[in-house]
Formats: structure tokens, C-alpha cells, sequence
């Protein structure tokens, strides 16, 4: 029964979903310094410096993302019956939707795929992690109202890996709402997807709404109506599209590089890294830590801003040349035999490149499932039986869909712009 309150509870208008209401609790998240902190983080981290257009931040897709999670639990809850969902059981997938992301740290991606690794090596960490961190700490500084229970049920939802006292009595499916490990499909990436897509001015190929609205409960997992499979072809193809063009566009991944450099540098003054262990440190890392370093008069931090300096004056490591691996040389092309080392190693006589100039960036672009077809892992369901759940063979849906779901591209870049021609003879070798 709808809510006869309706027109009092707080709406917002967004330009993808036009517009969202959430209940009290989700405002009460929203309200506090740990979420806000998302306006200061970029959706797409280093491409803002390439797309003007994508300016939008991890706050308004985590708005989204709970939105849709919300959306879709409440229409499984009210056309099936017979899953026996509660009211905790919306409320809890609502907020793992809007806390899925509060764990990334400055520039998205940039921060736990690149700095960590390289300013704590051997620590295994994830911005999935960082957002457990964050939601404990919030729910307990901020006294919102859920119980110890409630929040490992959230922190499982957000991992998208139950363990089996987070089951709920057999309800697996909620947790291929938010984080889908089955196949991918979830209302996270059908957020960030119809978004980018918006704020870069690109035309999505897929229709979210459709895949939604098609979607059931069978055995025990979110299944789709049989015709929609070619749609979510074209749903894994646009991520694809936009990883090909967008996210790993190579201007923008020689910016992620100088970022990574320049927190680098300025971790031992800073202390960067060892805010991923402590949340009330971590609640005020955000983009924003360039404009600290920028702006600091600390002498310890002037080869930080130096690289920050290259970035506003657009002096960019270049990129020098990049390699698509064909797939018979898969197994014979590999890091340990190209990298920094063997580049450096193979440089013609007297060209005294460094291994500090050189790097050598491995980018595996997919459909979100390695080298494995997704779909494989989707289930469908007819109008002619409303219990079976099956597979559906790419061979029945067309003949011009991919063979393969993986490319291995091999990219080099210089830190030093003088010495472009040399890192490419040298990779030609």
C-alpha cells in the first residue's frame, strides 16, 4: 500500500531517473559528513581532466544506484508474494545501494588500483572494503537507526558475497541487486552506465528500464524475460564501449599515472595510505587532496606539486605506443618478459633511458567476466512457464555476436616527454 505521506517525503530531481524519493532513513545516510563527502569525489576520477562533460560525482550515482535497488526489491515484494521479502529486507538493500560506494577514496579507482598497491605493497585492500569501514563507522557516529544485525547484512549486500549467516532464509537474490557476482547485472552498473553515458553525451545501445522491469525471482536468483537477452548483450557491449573509449582513454590514464606519482610522493608527509585503516582520517580524503598539496608551502611536498604543476599546465607524461596482443601470442607475451626492466634493458646504445621514465601499463578490456561470456551466466524465464529458469546459448540469439569477451592491450608511456622516440625503440626491439 502506497505510502498516504507520499507528498511530504523529500524528492529530488535527478537528470537520469527525473525523479527520487527515499524514505527517512536513506535521508538521515545521506545527511551525514561520511556520504557528503562523495560530492567532492569524481565519478570517473582522471577522464574529467580529457571529458569536460563528466563532472558529475560518487554522490548523485549513489543517490541513483539506491534508488533503483529500492525500485526493484519493492516490485519483487509486491508481484511475488511467495518470496515472503520484509520491510528490512527493502530497507537494507536500499542502503547497501547508497553506501555501495562510500568507500573510494581521491579519484575513484585511481586510489585502490594504483596508489595502494604501490604505497602499501602487499596489502590486499578494495574501495568495497573501505565502504564497510565507512558504513560501520557512520551507522555509529551518526546514531542512525540500525542494529548490528542489519549492518553485516548491508556489508554482505555491498561485497555482493553472502556468507551463510547473511543468507536471510534462503534469499540469495537480494544480493544480485547491488553487486552481482553472478554475472554482472545490477543496478550499480545500470546506474553508472545510463549516467556516464548522459554526462558524456553518448547514446547507450541497451534500455535499463526494460531489463528492470522484465526481471523475476527464480531459483533463487534475479532472472530475465527470454527476449531481453540481446538487450543485455548490448548492456555488457556499452560497458565494453565506454572501458574501450572513456575510461581508459589513454590521455586519461597518463593523468591517473601523474596522480598516483604526486600522492606518491607526498604519502610519507601526508600520510595517504594509512587512512584506509583509520575512517575518521578517511572521511576527509577526497579530490581535494591535490588542491592540499598544491597549496601547501611544505619543501617536503615540492616534487608532489611539481607533478601536480605538469597537470594544470597540461605537460602530460605521453603515451608512446600500445600493442593489441593477438590471441595465439596470449601465453607467449607476458609481464615478466615485457615491463620497465626489460624495456630499459632493450634500449638502443647511449640512449640512458631510466626505469623511472618507462611505464607499462597491461589493460585487459572486457564484457565484465574475464574472458568468459556473461551471459552464460544469466538466466531467463518464459511467459510459457513461469518456474523454469534456463541459459540461453549465444548460438540462438544471433550469429554476429562476439566470438571472444577479453582483449589484452600492452601500452607504454614516458614520464619524460624528451625521450618519447627512444621508449619506442626501445618497445620495437
Amino acid at each position: 500500500m502506497e505510502n498516504p505521506d507520499w507528498q511530504f517525503e523529500k524528492v529530488v530531481g535527478d537528470p537520469i531517473h527525473k525523479y527520487i524519493r527515499l524514505d527517512d532513513l536513506c535521508w538521515d545516510v545521506v545527511d551525514t559528513e561520511e556520504f557528503q563527502r562523495l560530492r567532492d569525489l569524481k565519478q570517473l576520477g582522471s577522464a574529467y581532466y580529457v571529458f569536460p562533460g563528466a563532472s558529475h560525482n560518487r554522490f548523485e550515482h549513489s543517490i541513483g544506484v539506491s534508488y533503483l535497488a529500492g525500485k526493484t526489491v519493492e516490485r519483487f515484494k509486491n508481484r511475488q508474494p511467495g518470496l515472503e521479502l520484509t520491510e528490512g529486507d527493502v530497507r537494507c538493500v536500499r542502503i547497501a545501494g547508497l553506501c555501495h560506494d562510500i568507500g573510494h577514496g581521491p579519484f575513484s579507482h585511481v586510489f585502490d588500483n594504483e596508489f595502494i598497491p604501490r604505497a602499501r605493497p602487499g596489502v590486499s585492500w578494495s574501495h568495497e572494503e573501505g565502504s564497510e569501514m565507512m558504513l560501520e563507522y557512520l551507522v555509529e557516529e551518526n546514531n542512525i537507526d540500525l542494529d548490528a544485525e542489519d549492518v553485516r547484512f548491508i556489508k554482505a549486500l555491498i561485497s555482493g558475497v553472502p556468507s551463510h549467516a547473511e543468507q536471510r532464509d534462503g534469499k540469495r537474490f537480494l544480493f544480485d541487486i547491488v553487486a552481482n557476482k553472478r554475472n554482472g547485472i545490477d543496478v550499480d552498473k545500470l546506474d553508472y552506465l545510463a549516467r556516464d553515458c548522459h554526462y558524456l553525451g553518448e547514446q547507450a545501445g541497451y534500455d535499463g528500464q526494460r531489463l528492470l522491469e522484465f526481471s523475476e525471482v527464480r531459483d533463487d536468483q534475479v532472472c530475465y524475460y527470454h527476449k531481453e537477452v540481446y538487450n543485455i548483450y548490448e548492456l555488457f557491449n556499452t560497458r565494453y564501449s565506454l572501458f574501450k573509449r572513456i575510461y581508459c582513454h589513454r590521455v586519461g590514464k597518463a593523468i591517473e599515472y601523474m596522480i598516483t606519482d604526486a600522492l606518491l610522493a607526498a604519502d610519507p608527509v601526508l600520510g595517504i595510505s594509512d587512512a584506509i585503516g583509520r575512517p575518521d582520517q578517511y572521511k576527509q580524503l577526497t579530490d581535494t587532496v591535490l588542491r592540499q598539496i598544491e597549496f601547501s608551502k611544505d619543501e617536503a611536498l615540492a616534487s608532489s606539486r611539481d607533478i601536480i604543476r605538469r597537470i594544470r599546465q597540461r605537460n602530460l607524461y605521453r603515451f608512446v605506443c600500445e600493442y593489441l596482443i593477438p590471441p595465439n601470442w596470449m601465453t607467449h607475451l607476458t609481464k615478466e618478459k615485457i615491463n620497465e626492466n626489460a624495456i630499459i634493458d632493450h634500449q638502443p646504445s647511449g640512449s640512458h633511458l631510466n626505469k623511472e621514465d618507462v611505464i607499462v601499463e597491461w589493460a585487459k578490456l572486457n564484457y565484465g567476466s574475464g574472458d568468459k561470456n556473461p551471459v552464460d551466466s544469466v538466466k531467463f524465464y518464459s511467459k510459457h512457464d513461469h518456474h523454469e529458469a534456463f541459459h540461453i546459448s549465444k548460438e540462438r540469439v544471433s550469429l554476429l555476436v562476439p566470438e571472444r569477451y577479453q582483449e589484452v592491450i600492452i601500452r607504454v608511456y614516458t614520464r619524460d616527454t624528451n625521450k618519447v622516440r627512444l621508449d619506442e625503440e626501445s618497445f620495437m626491439v
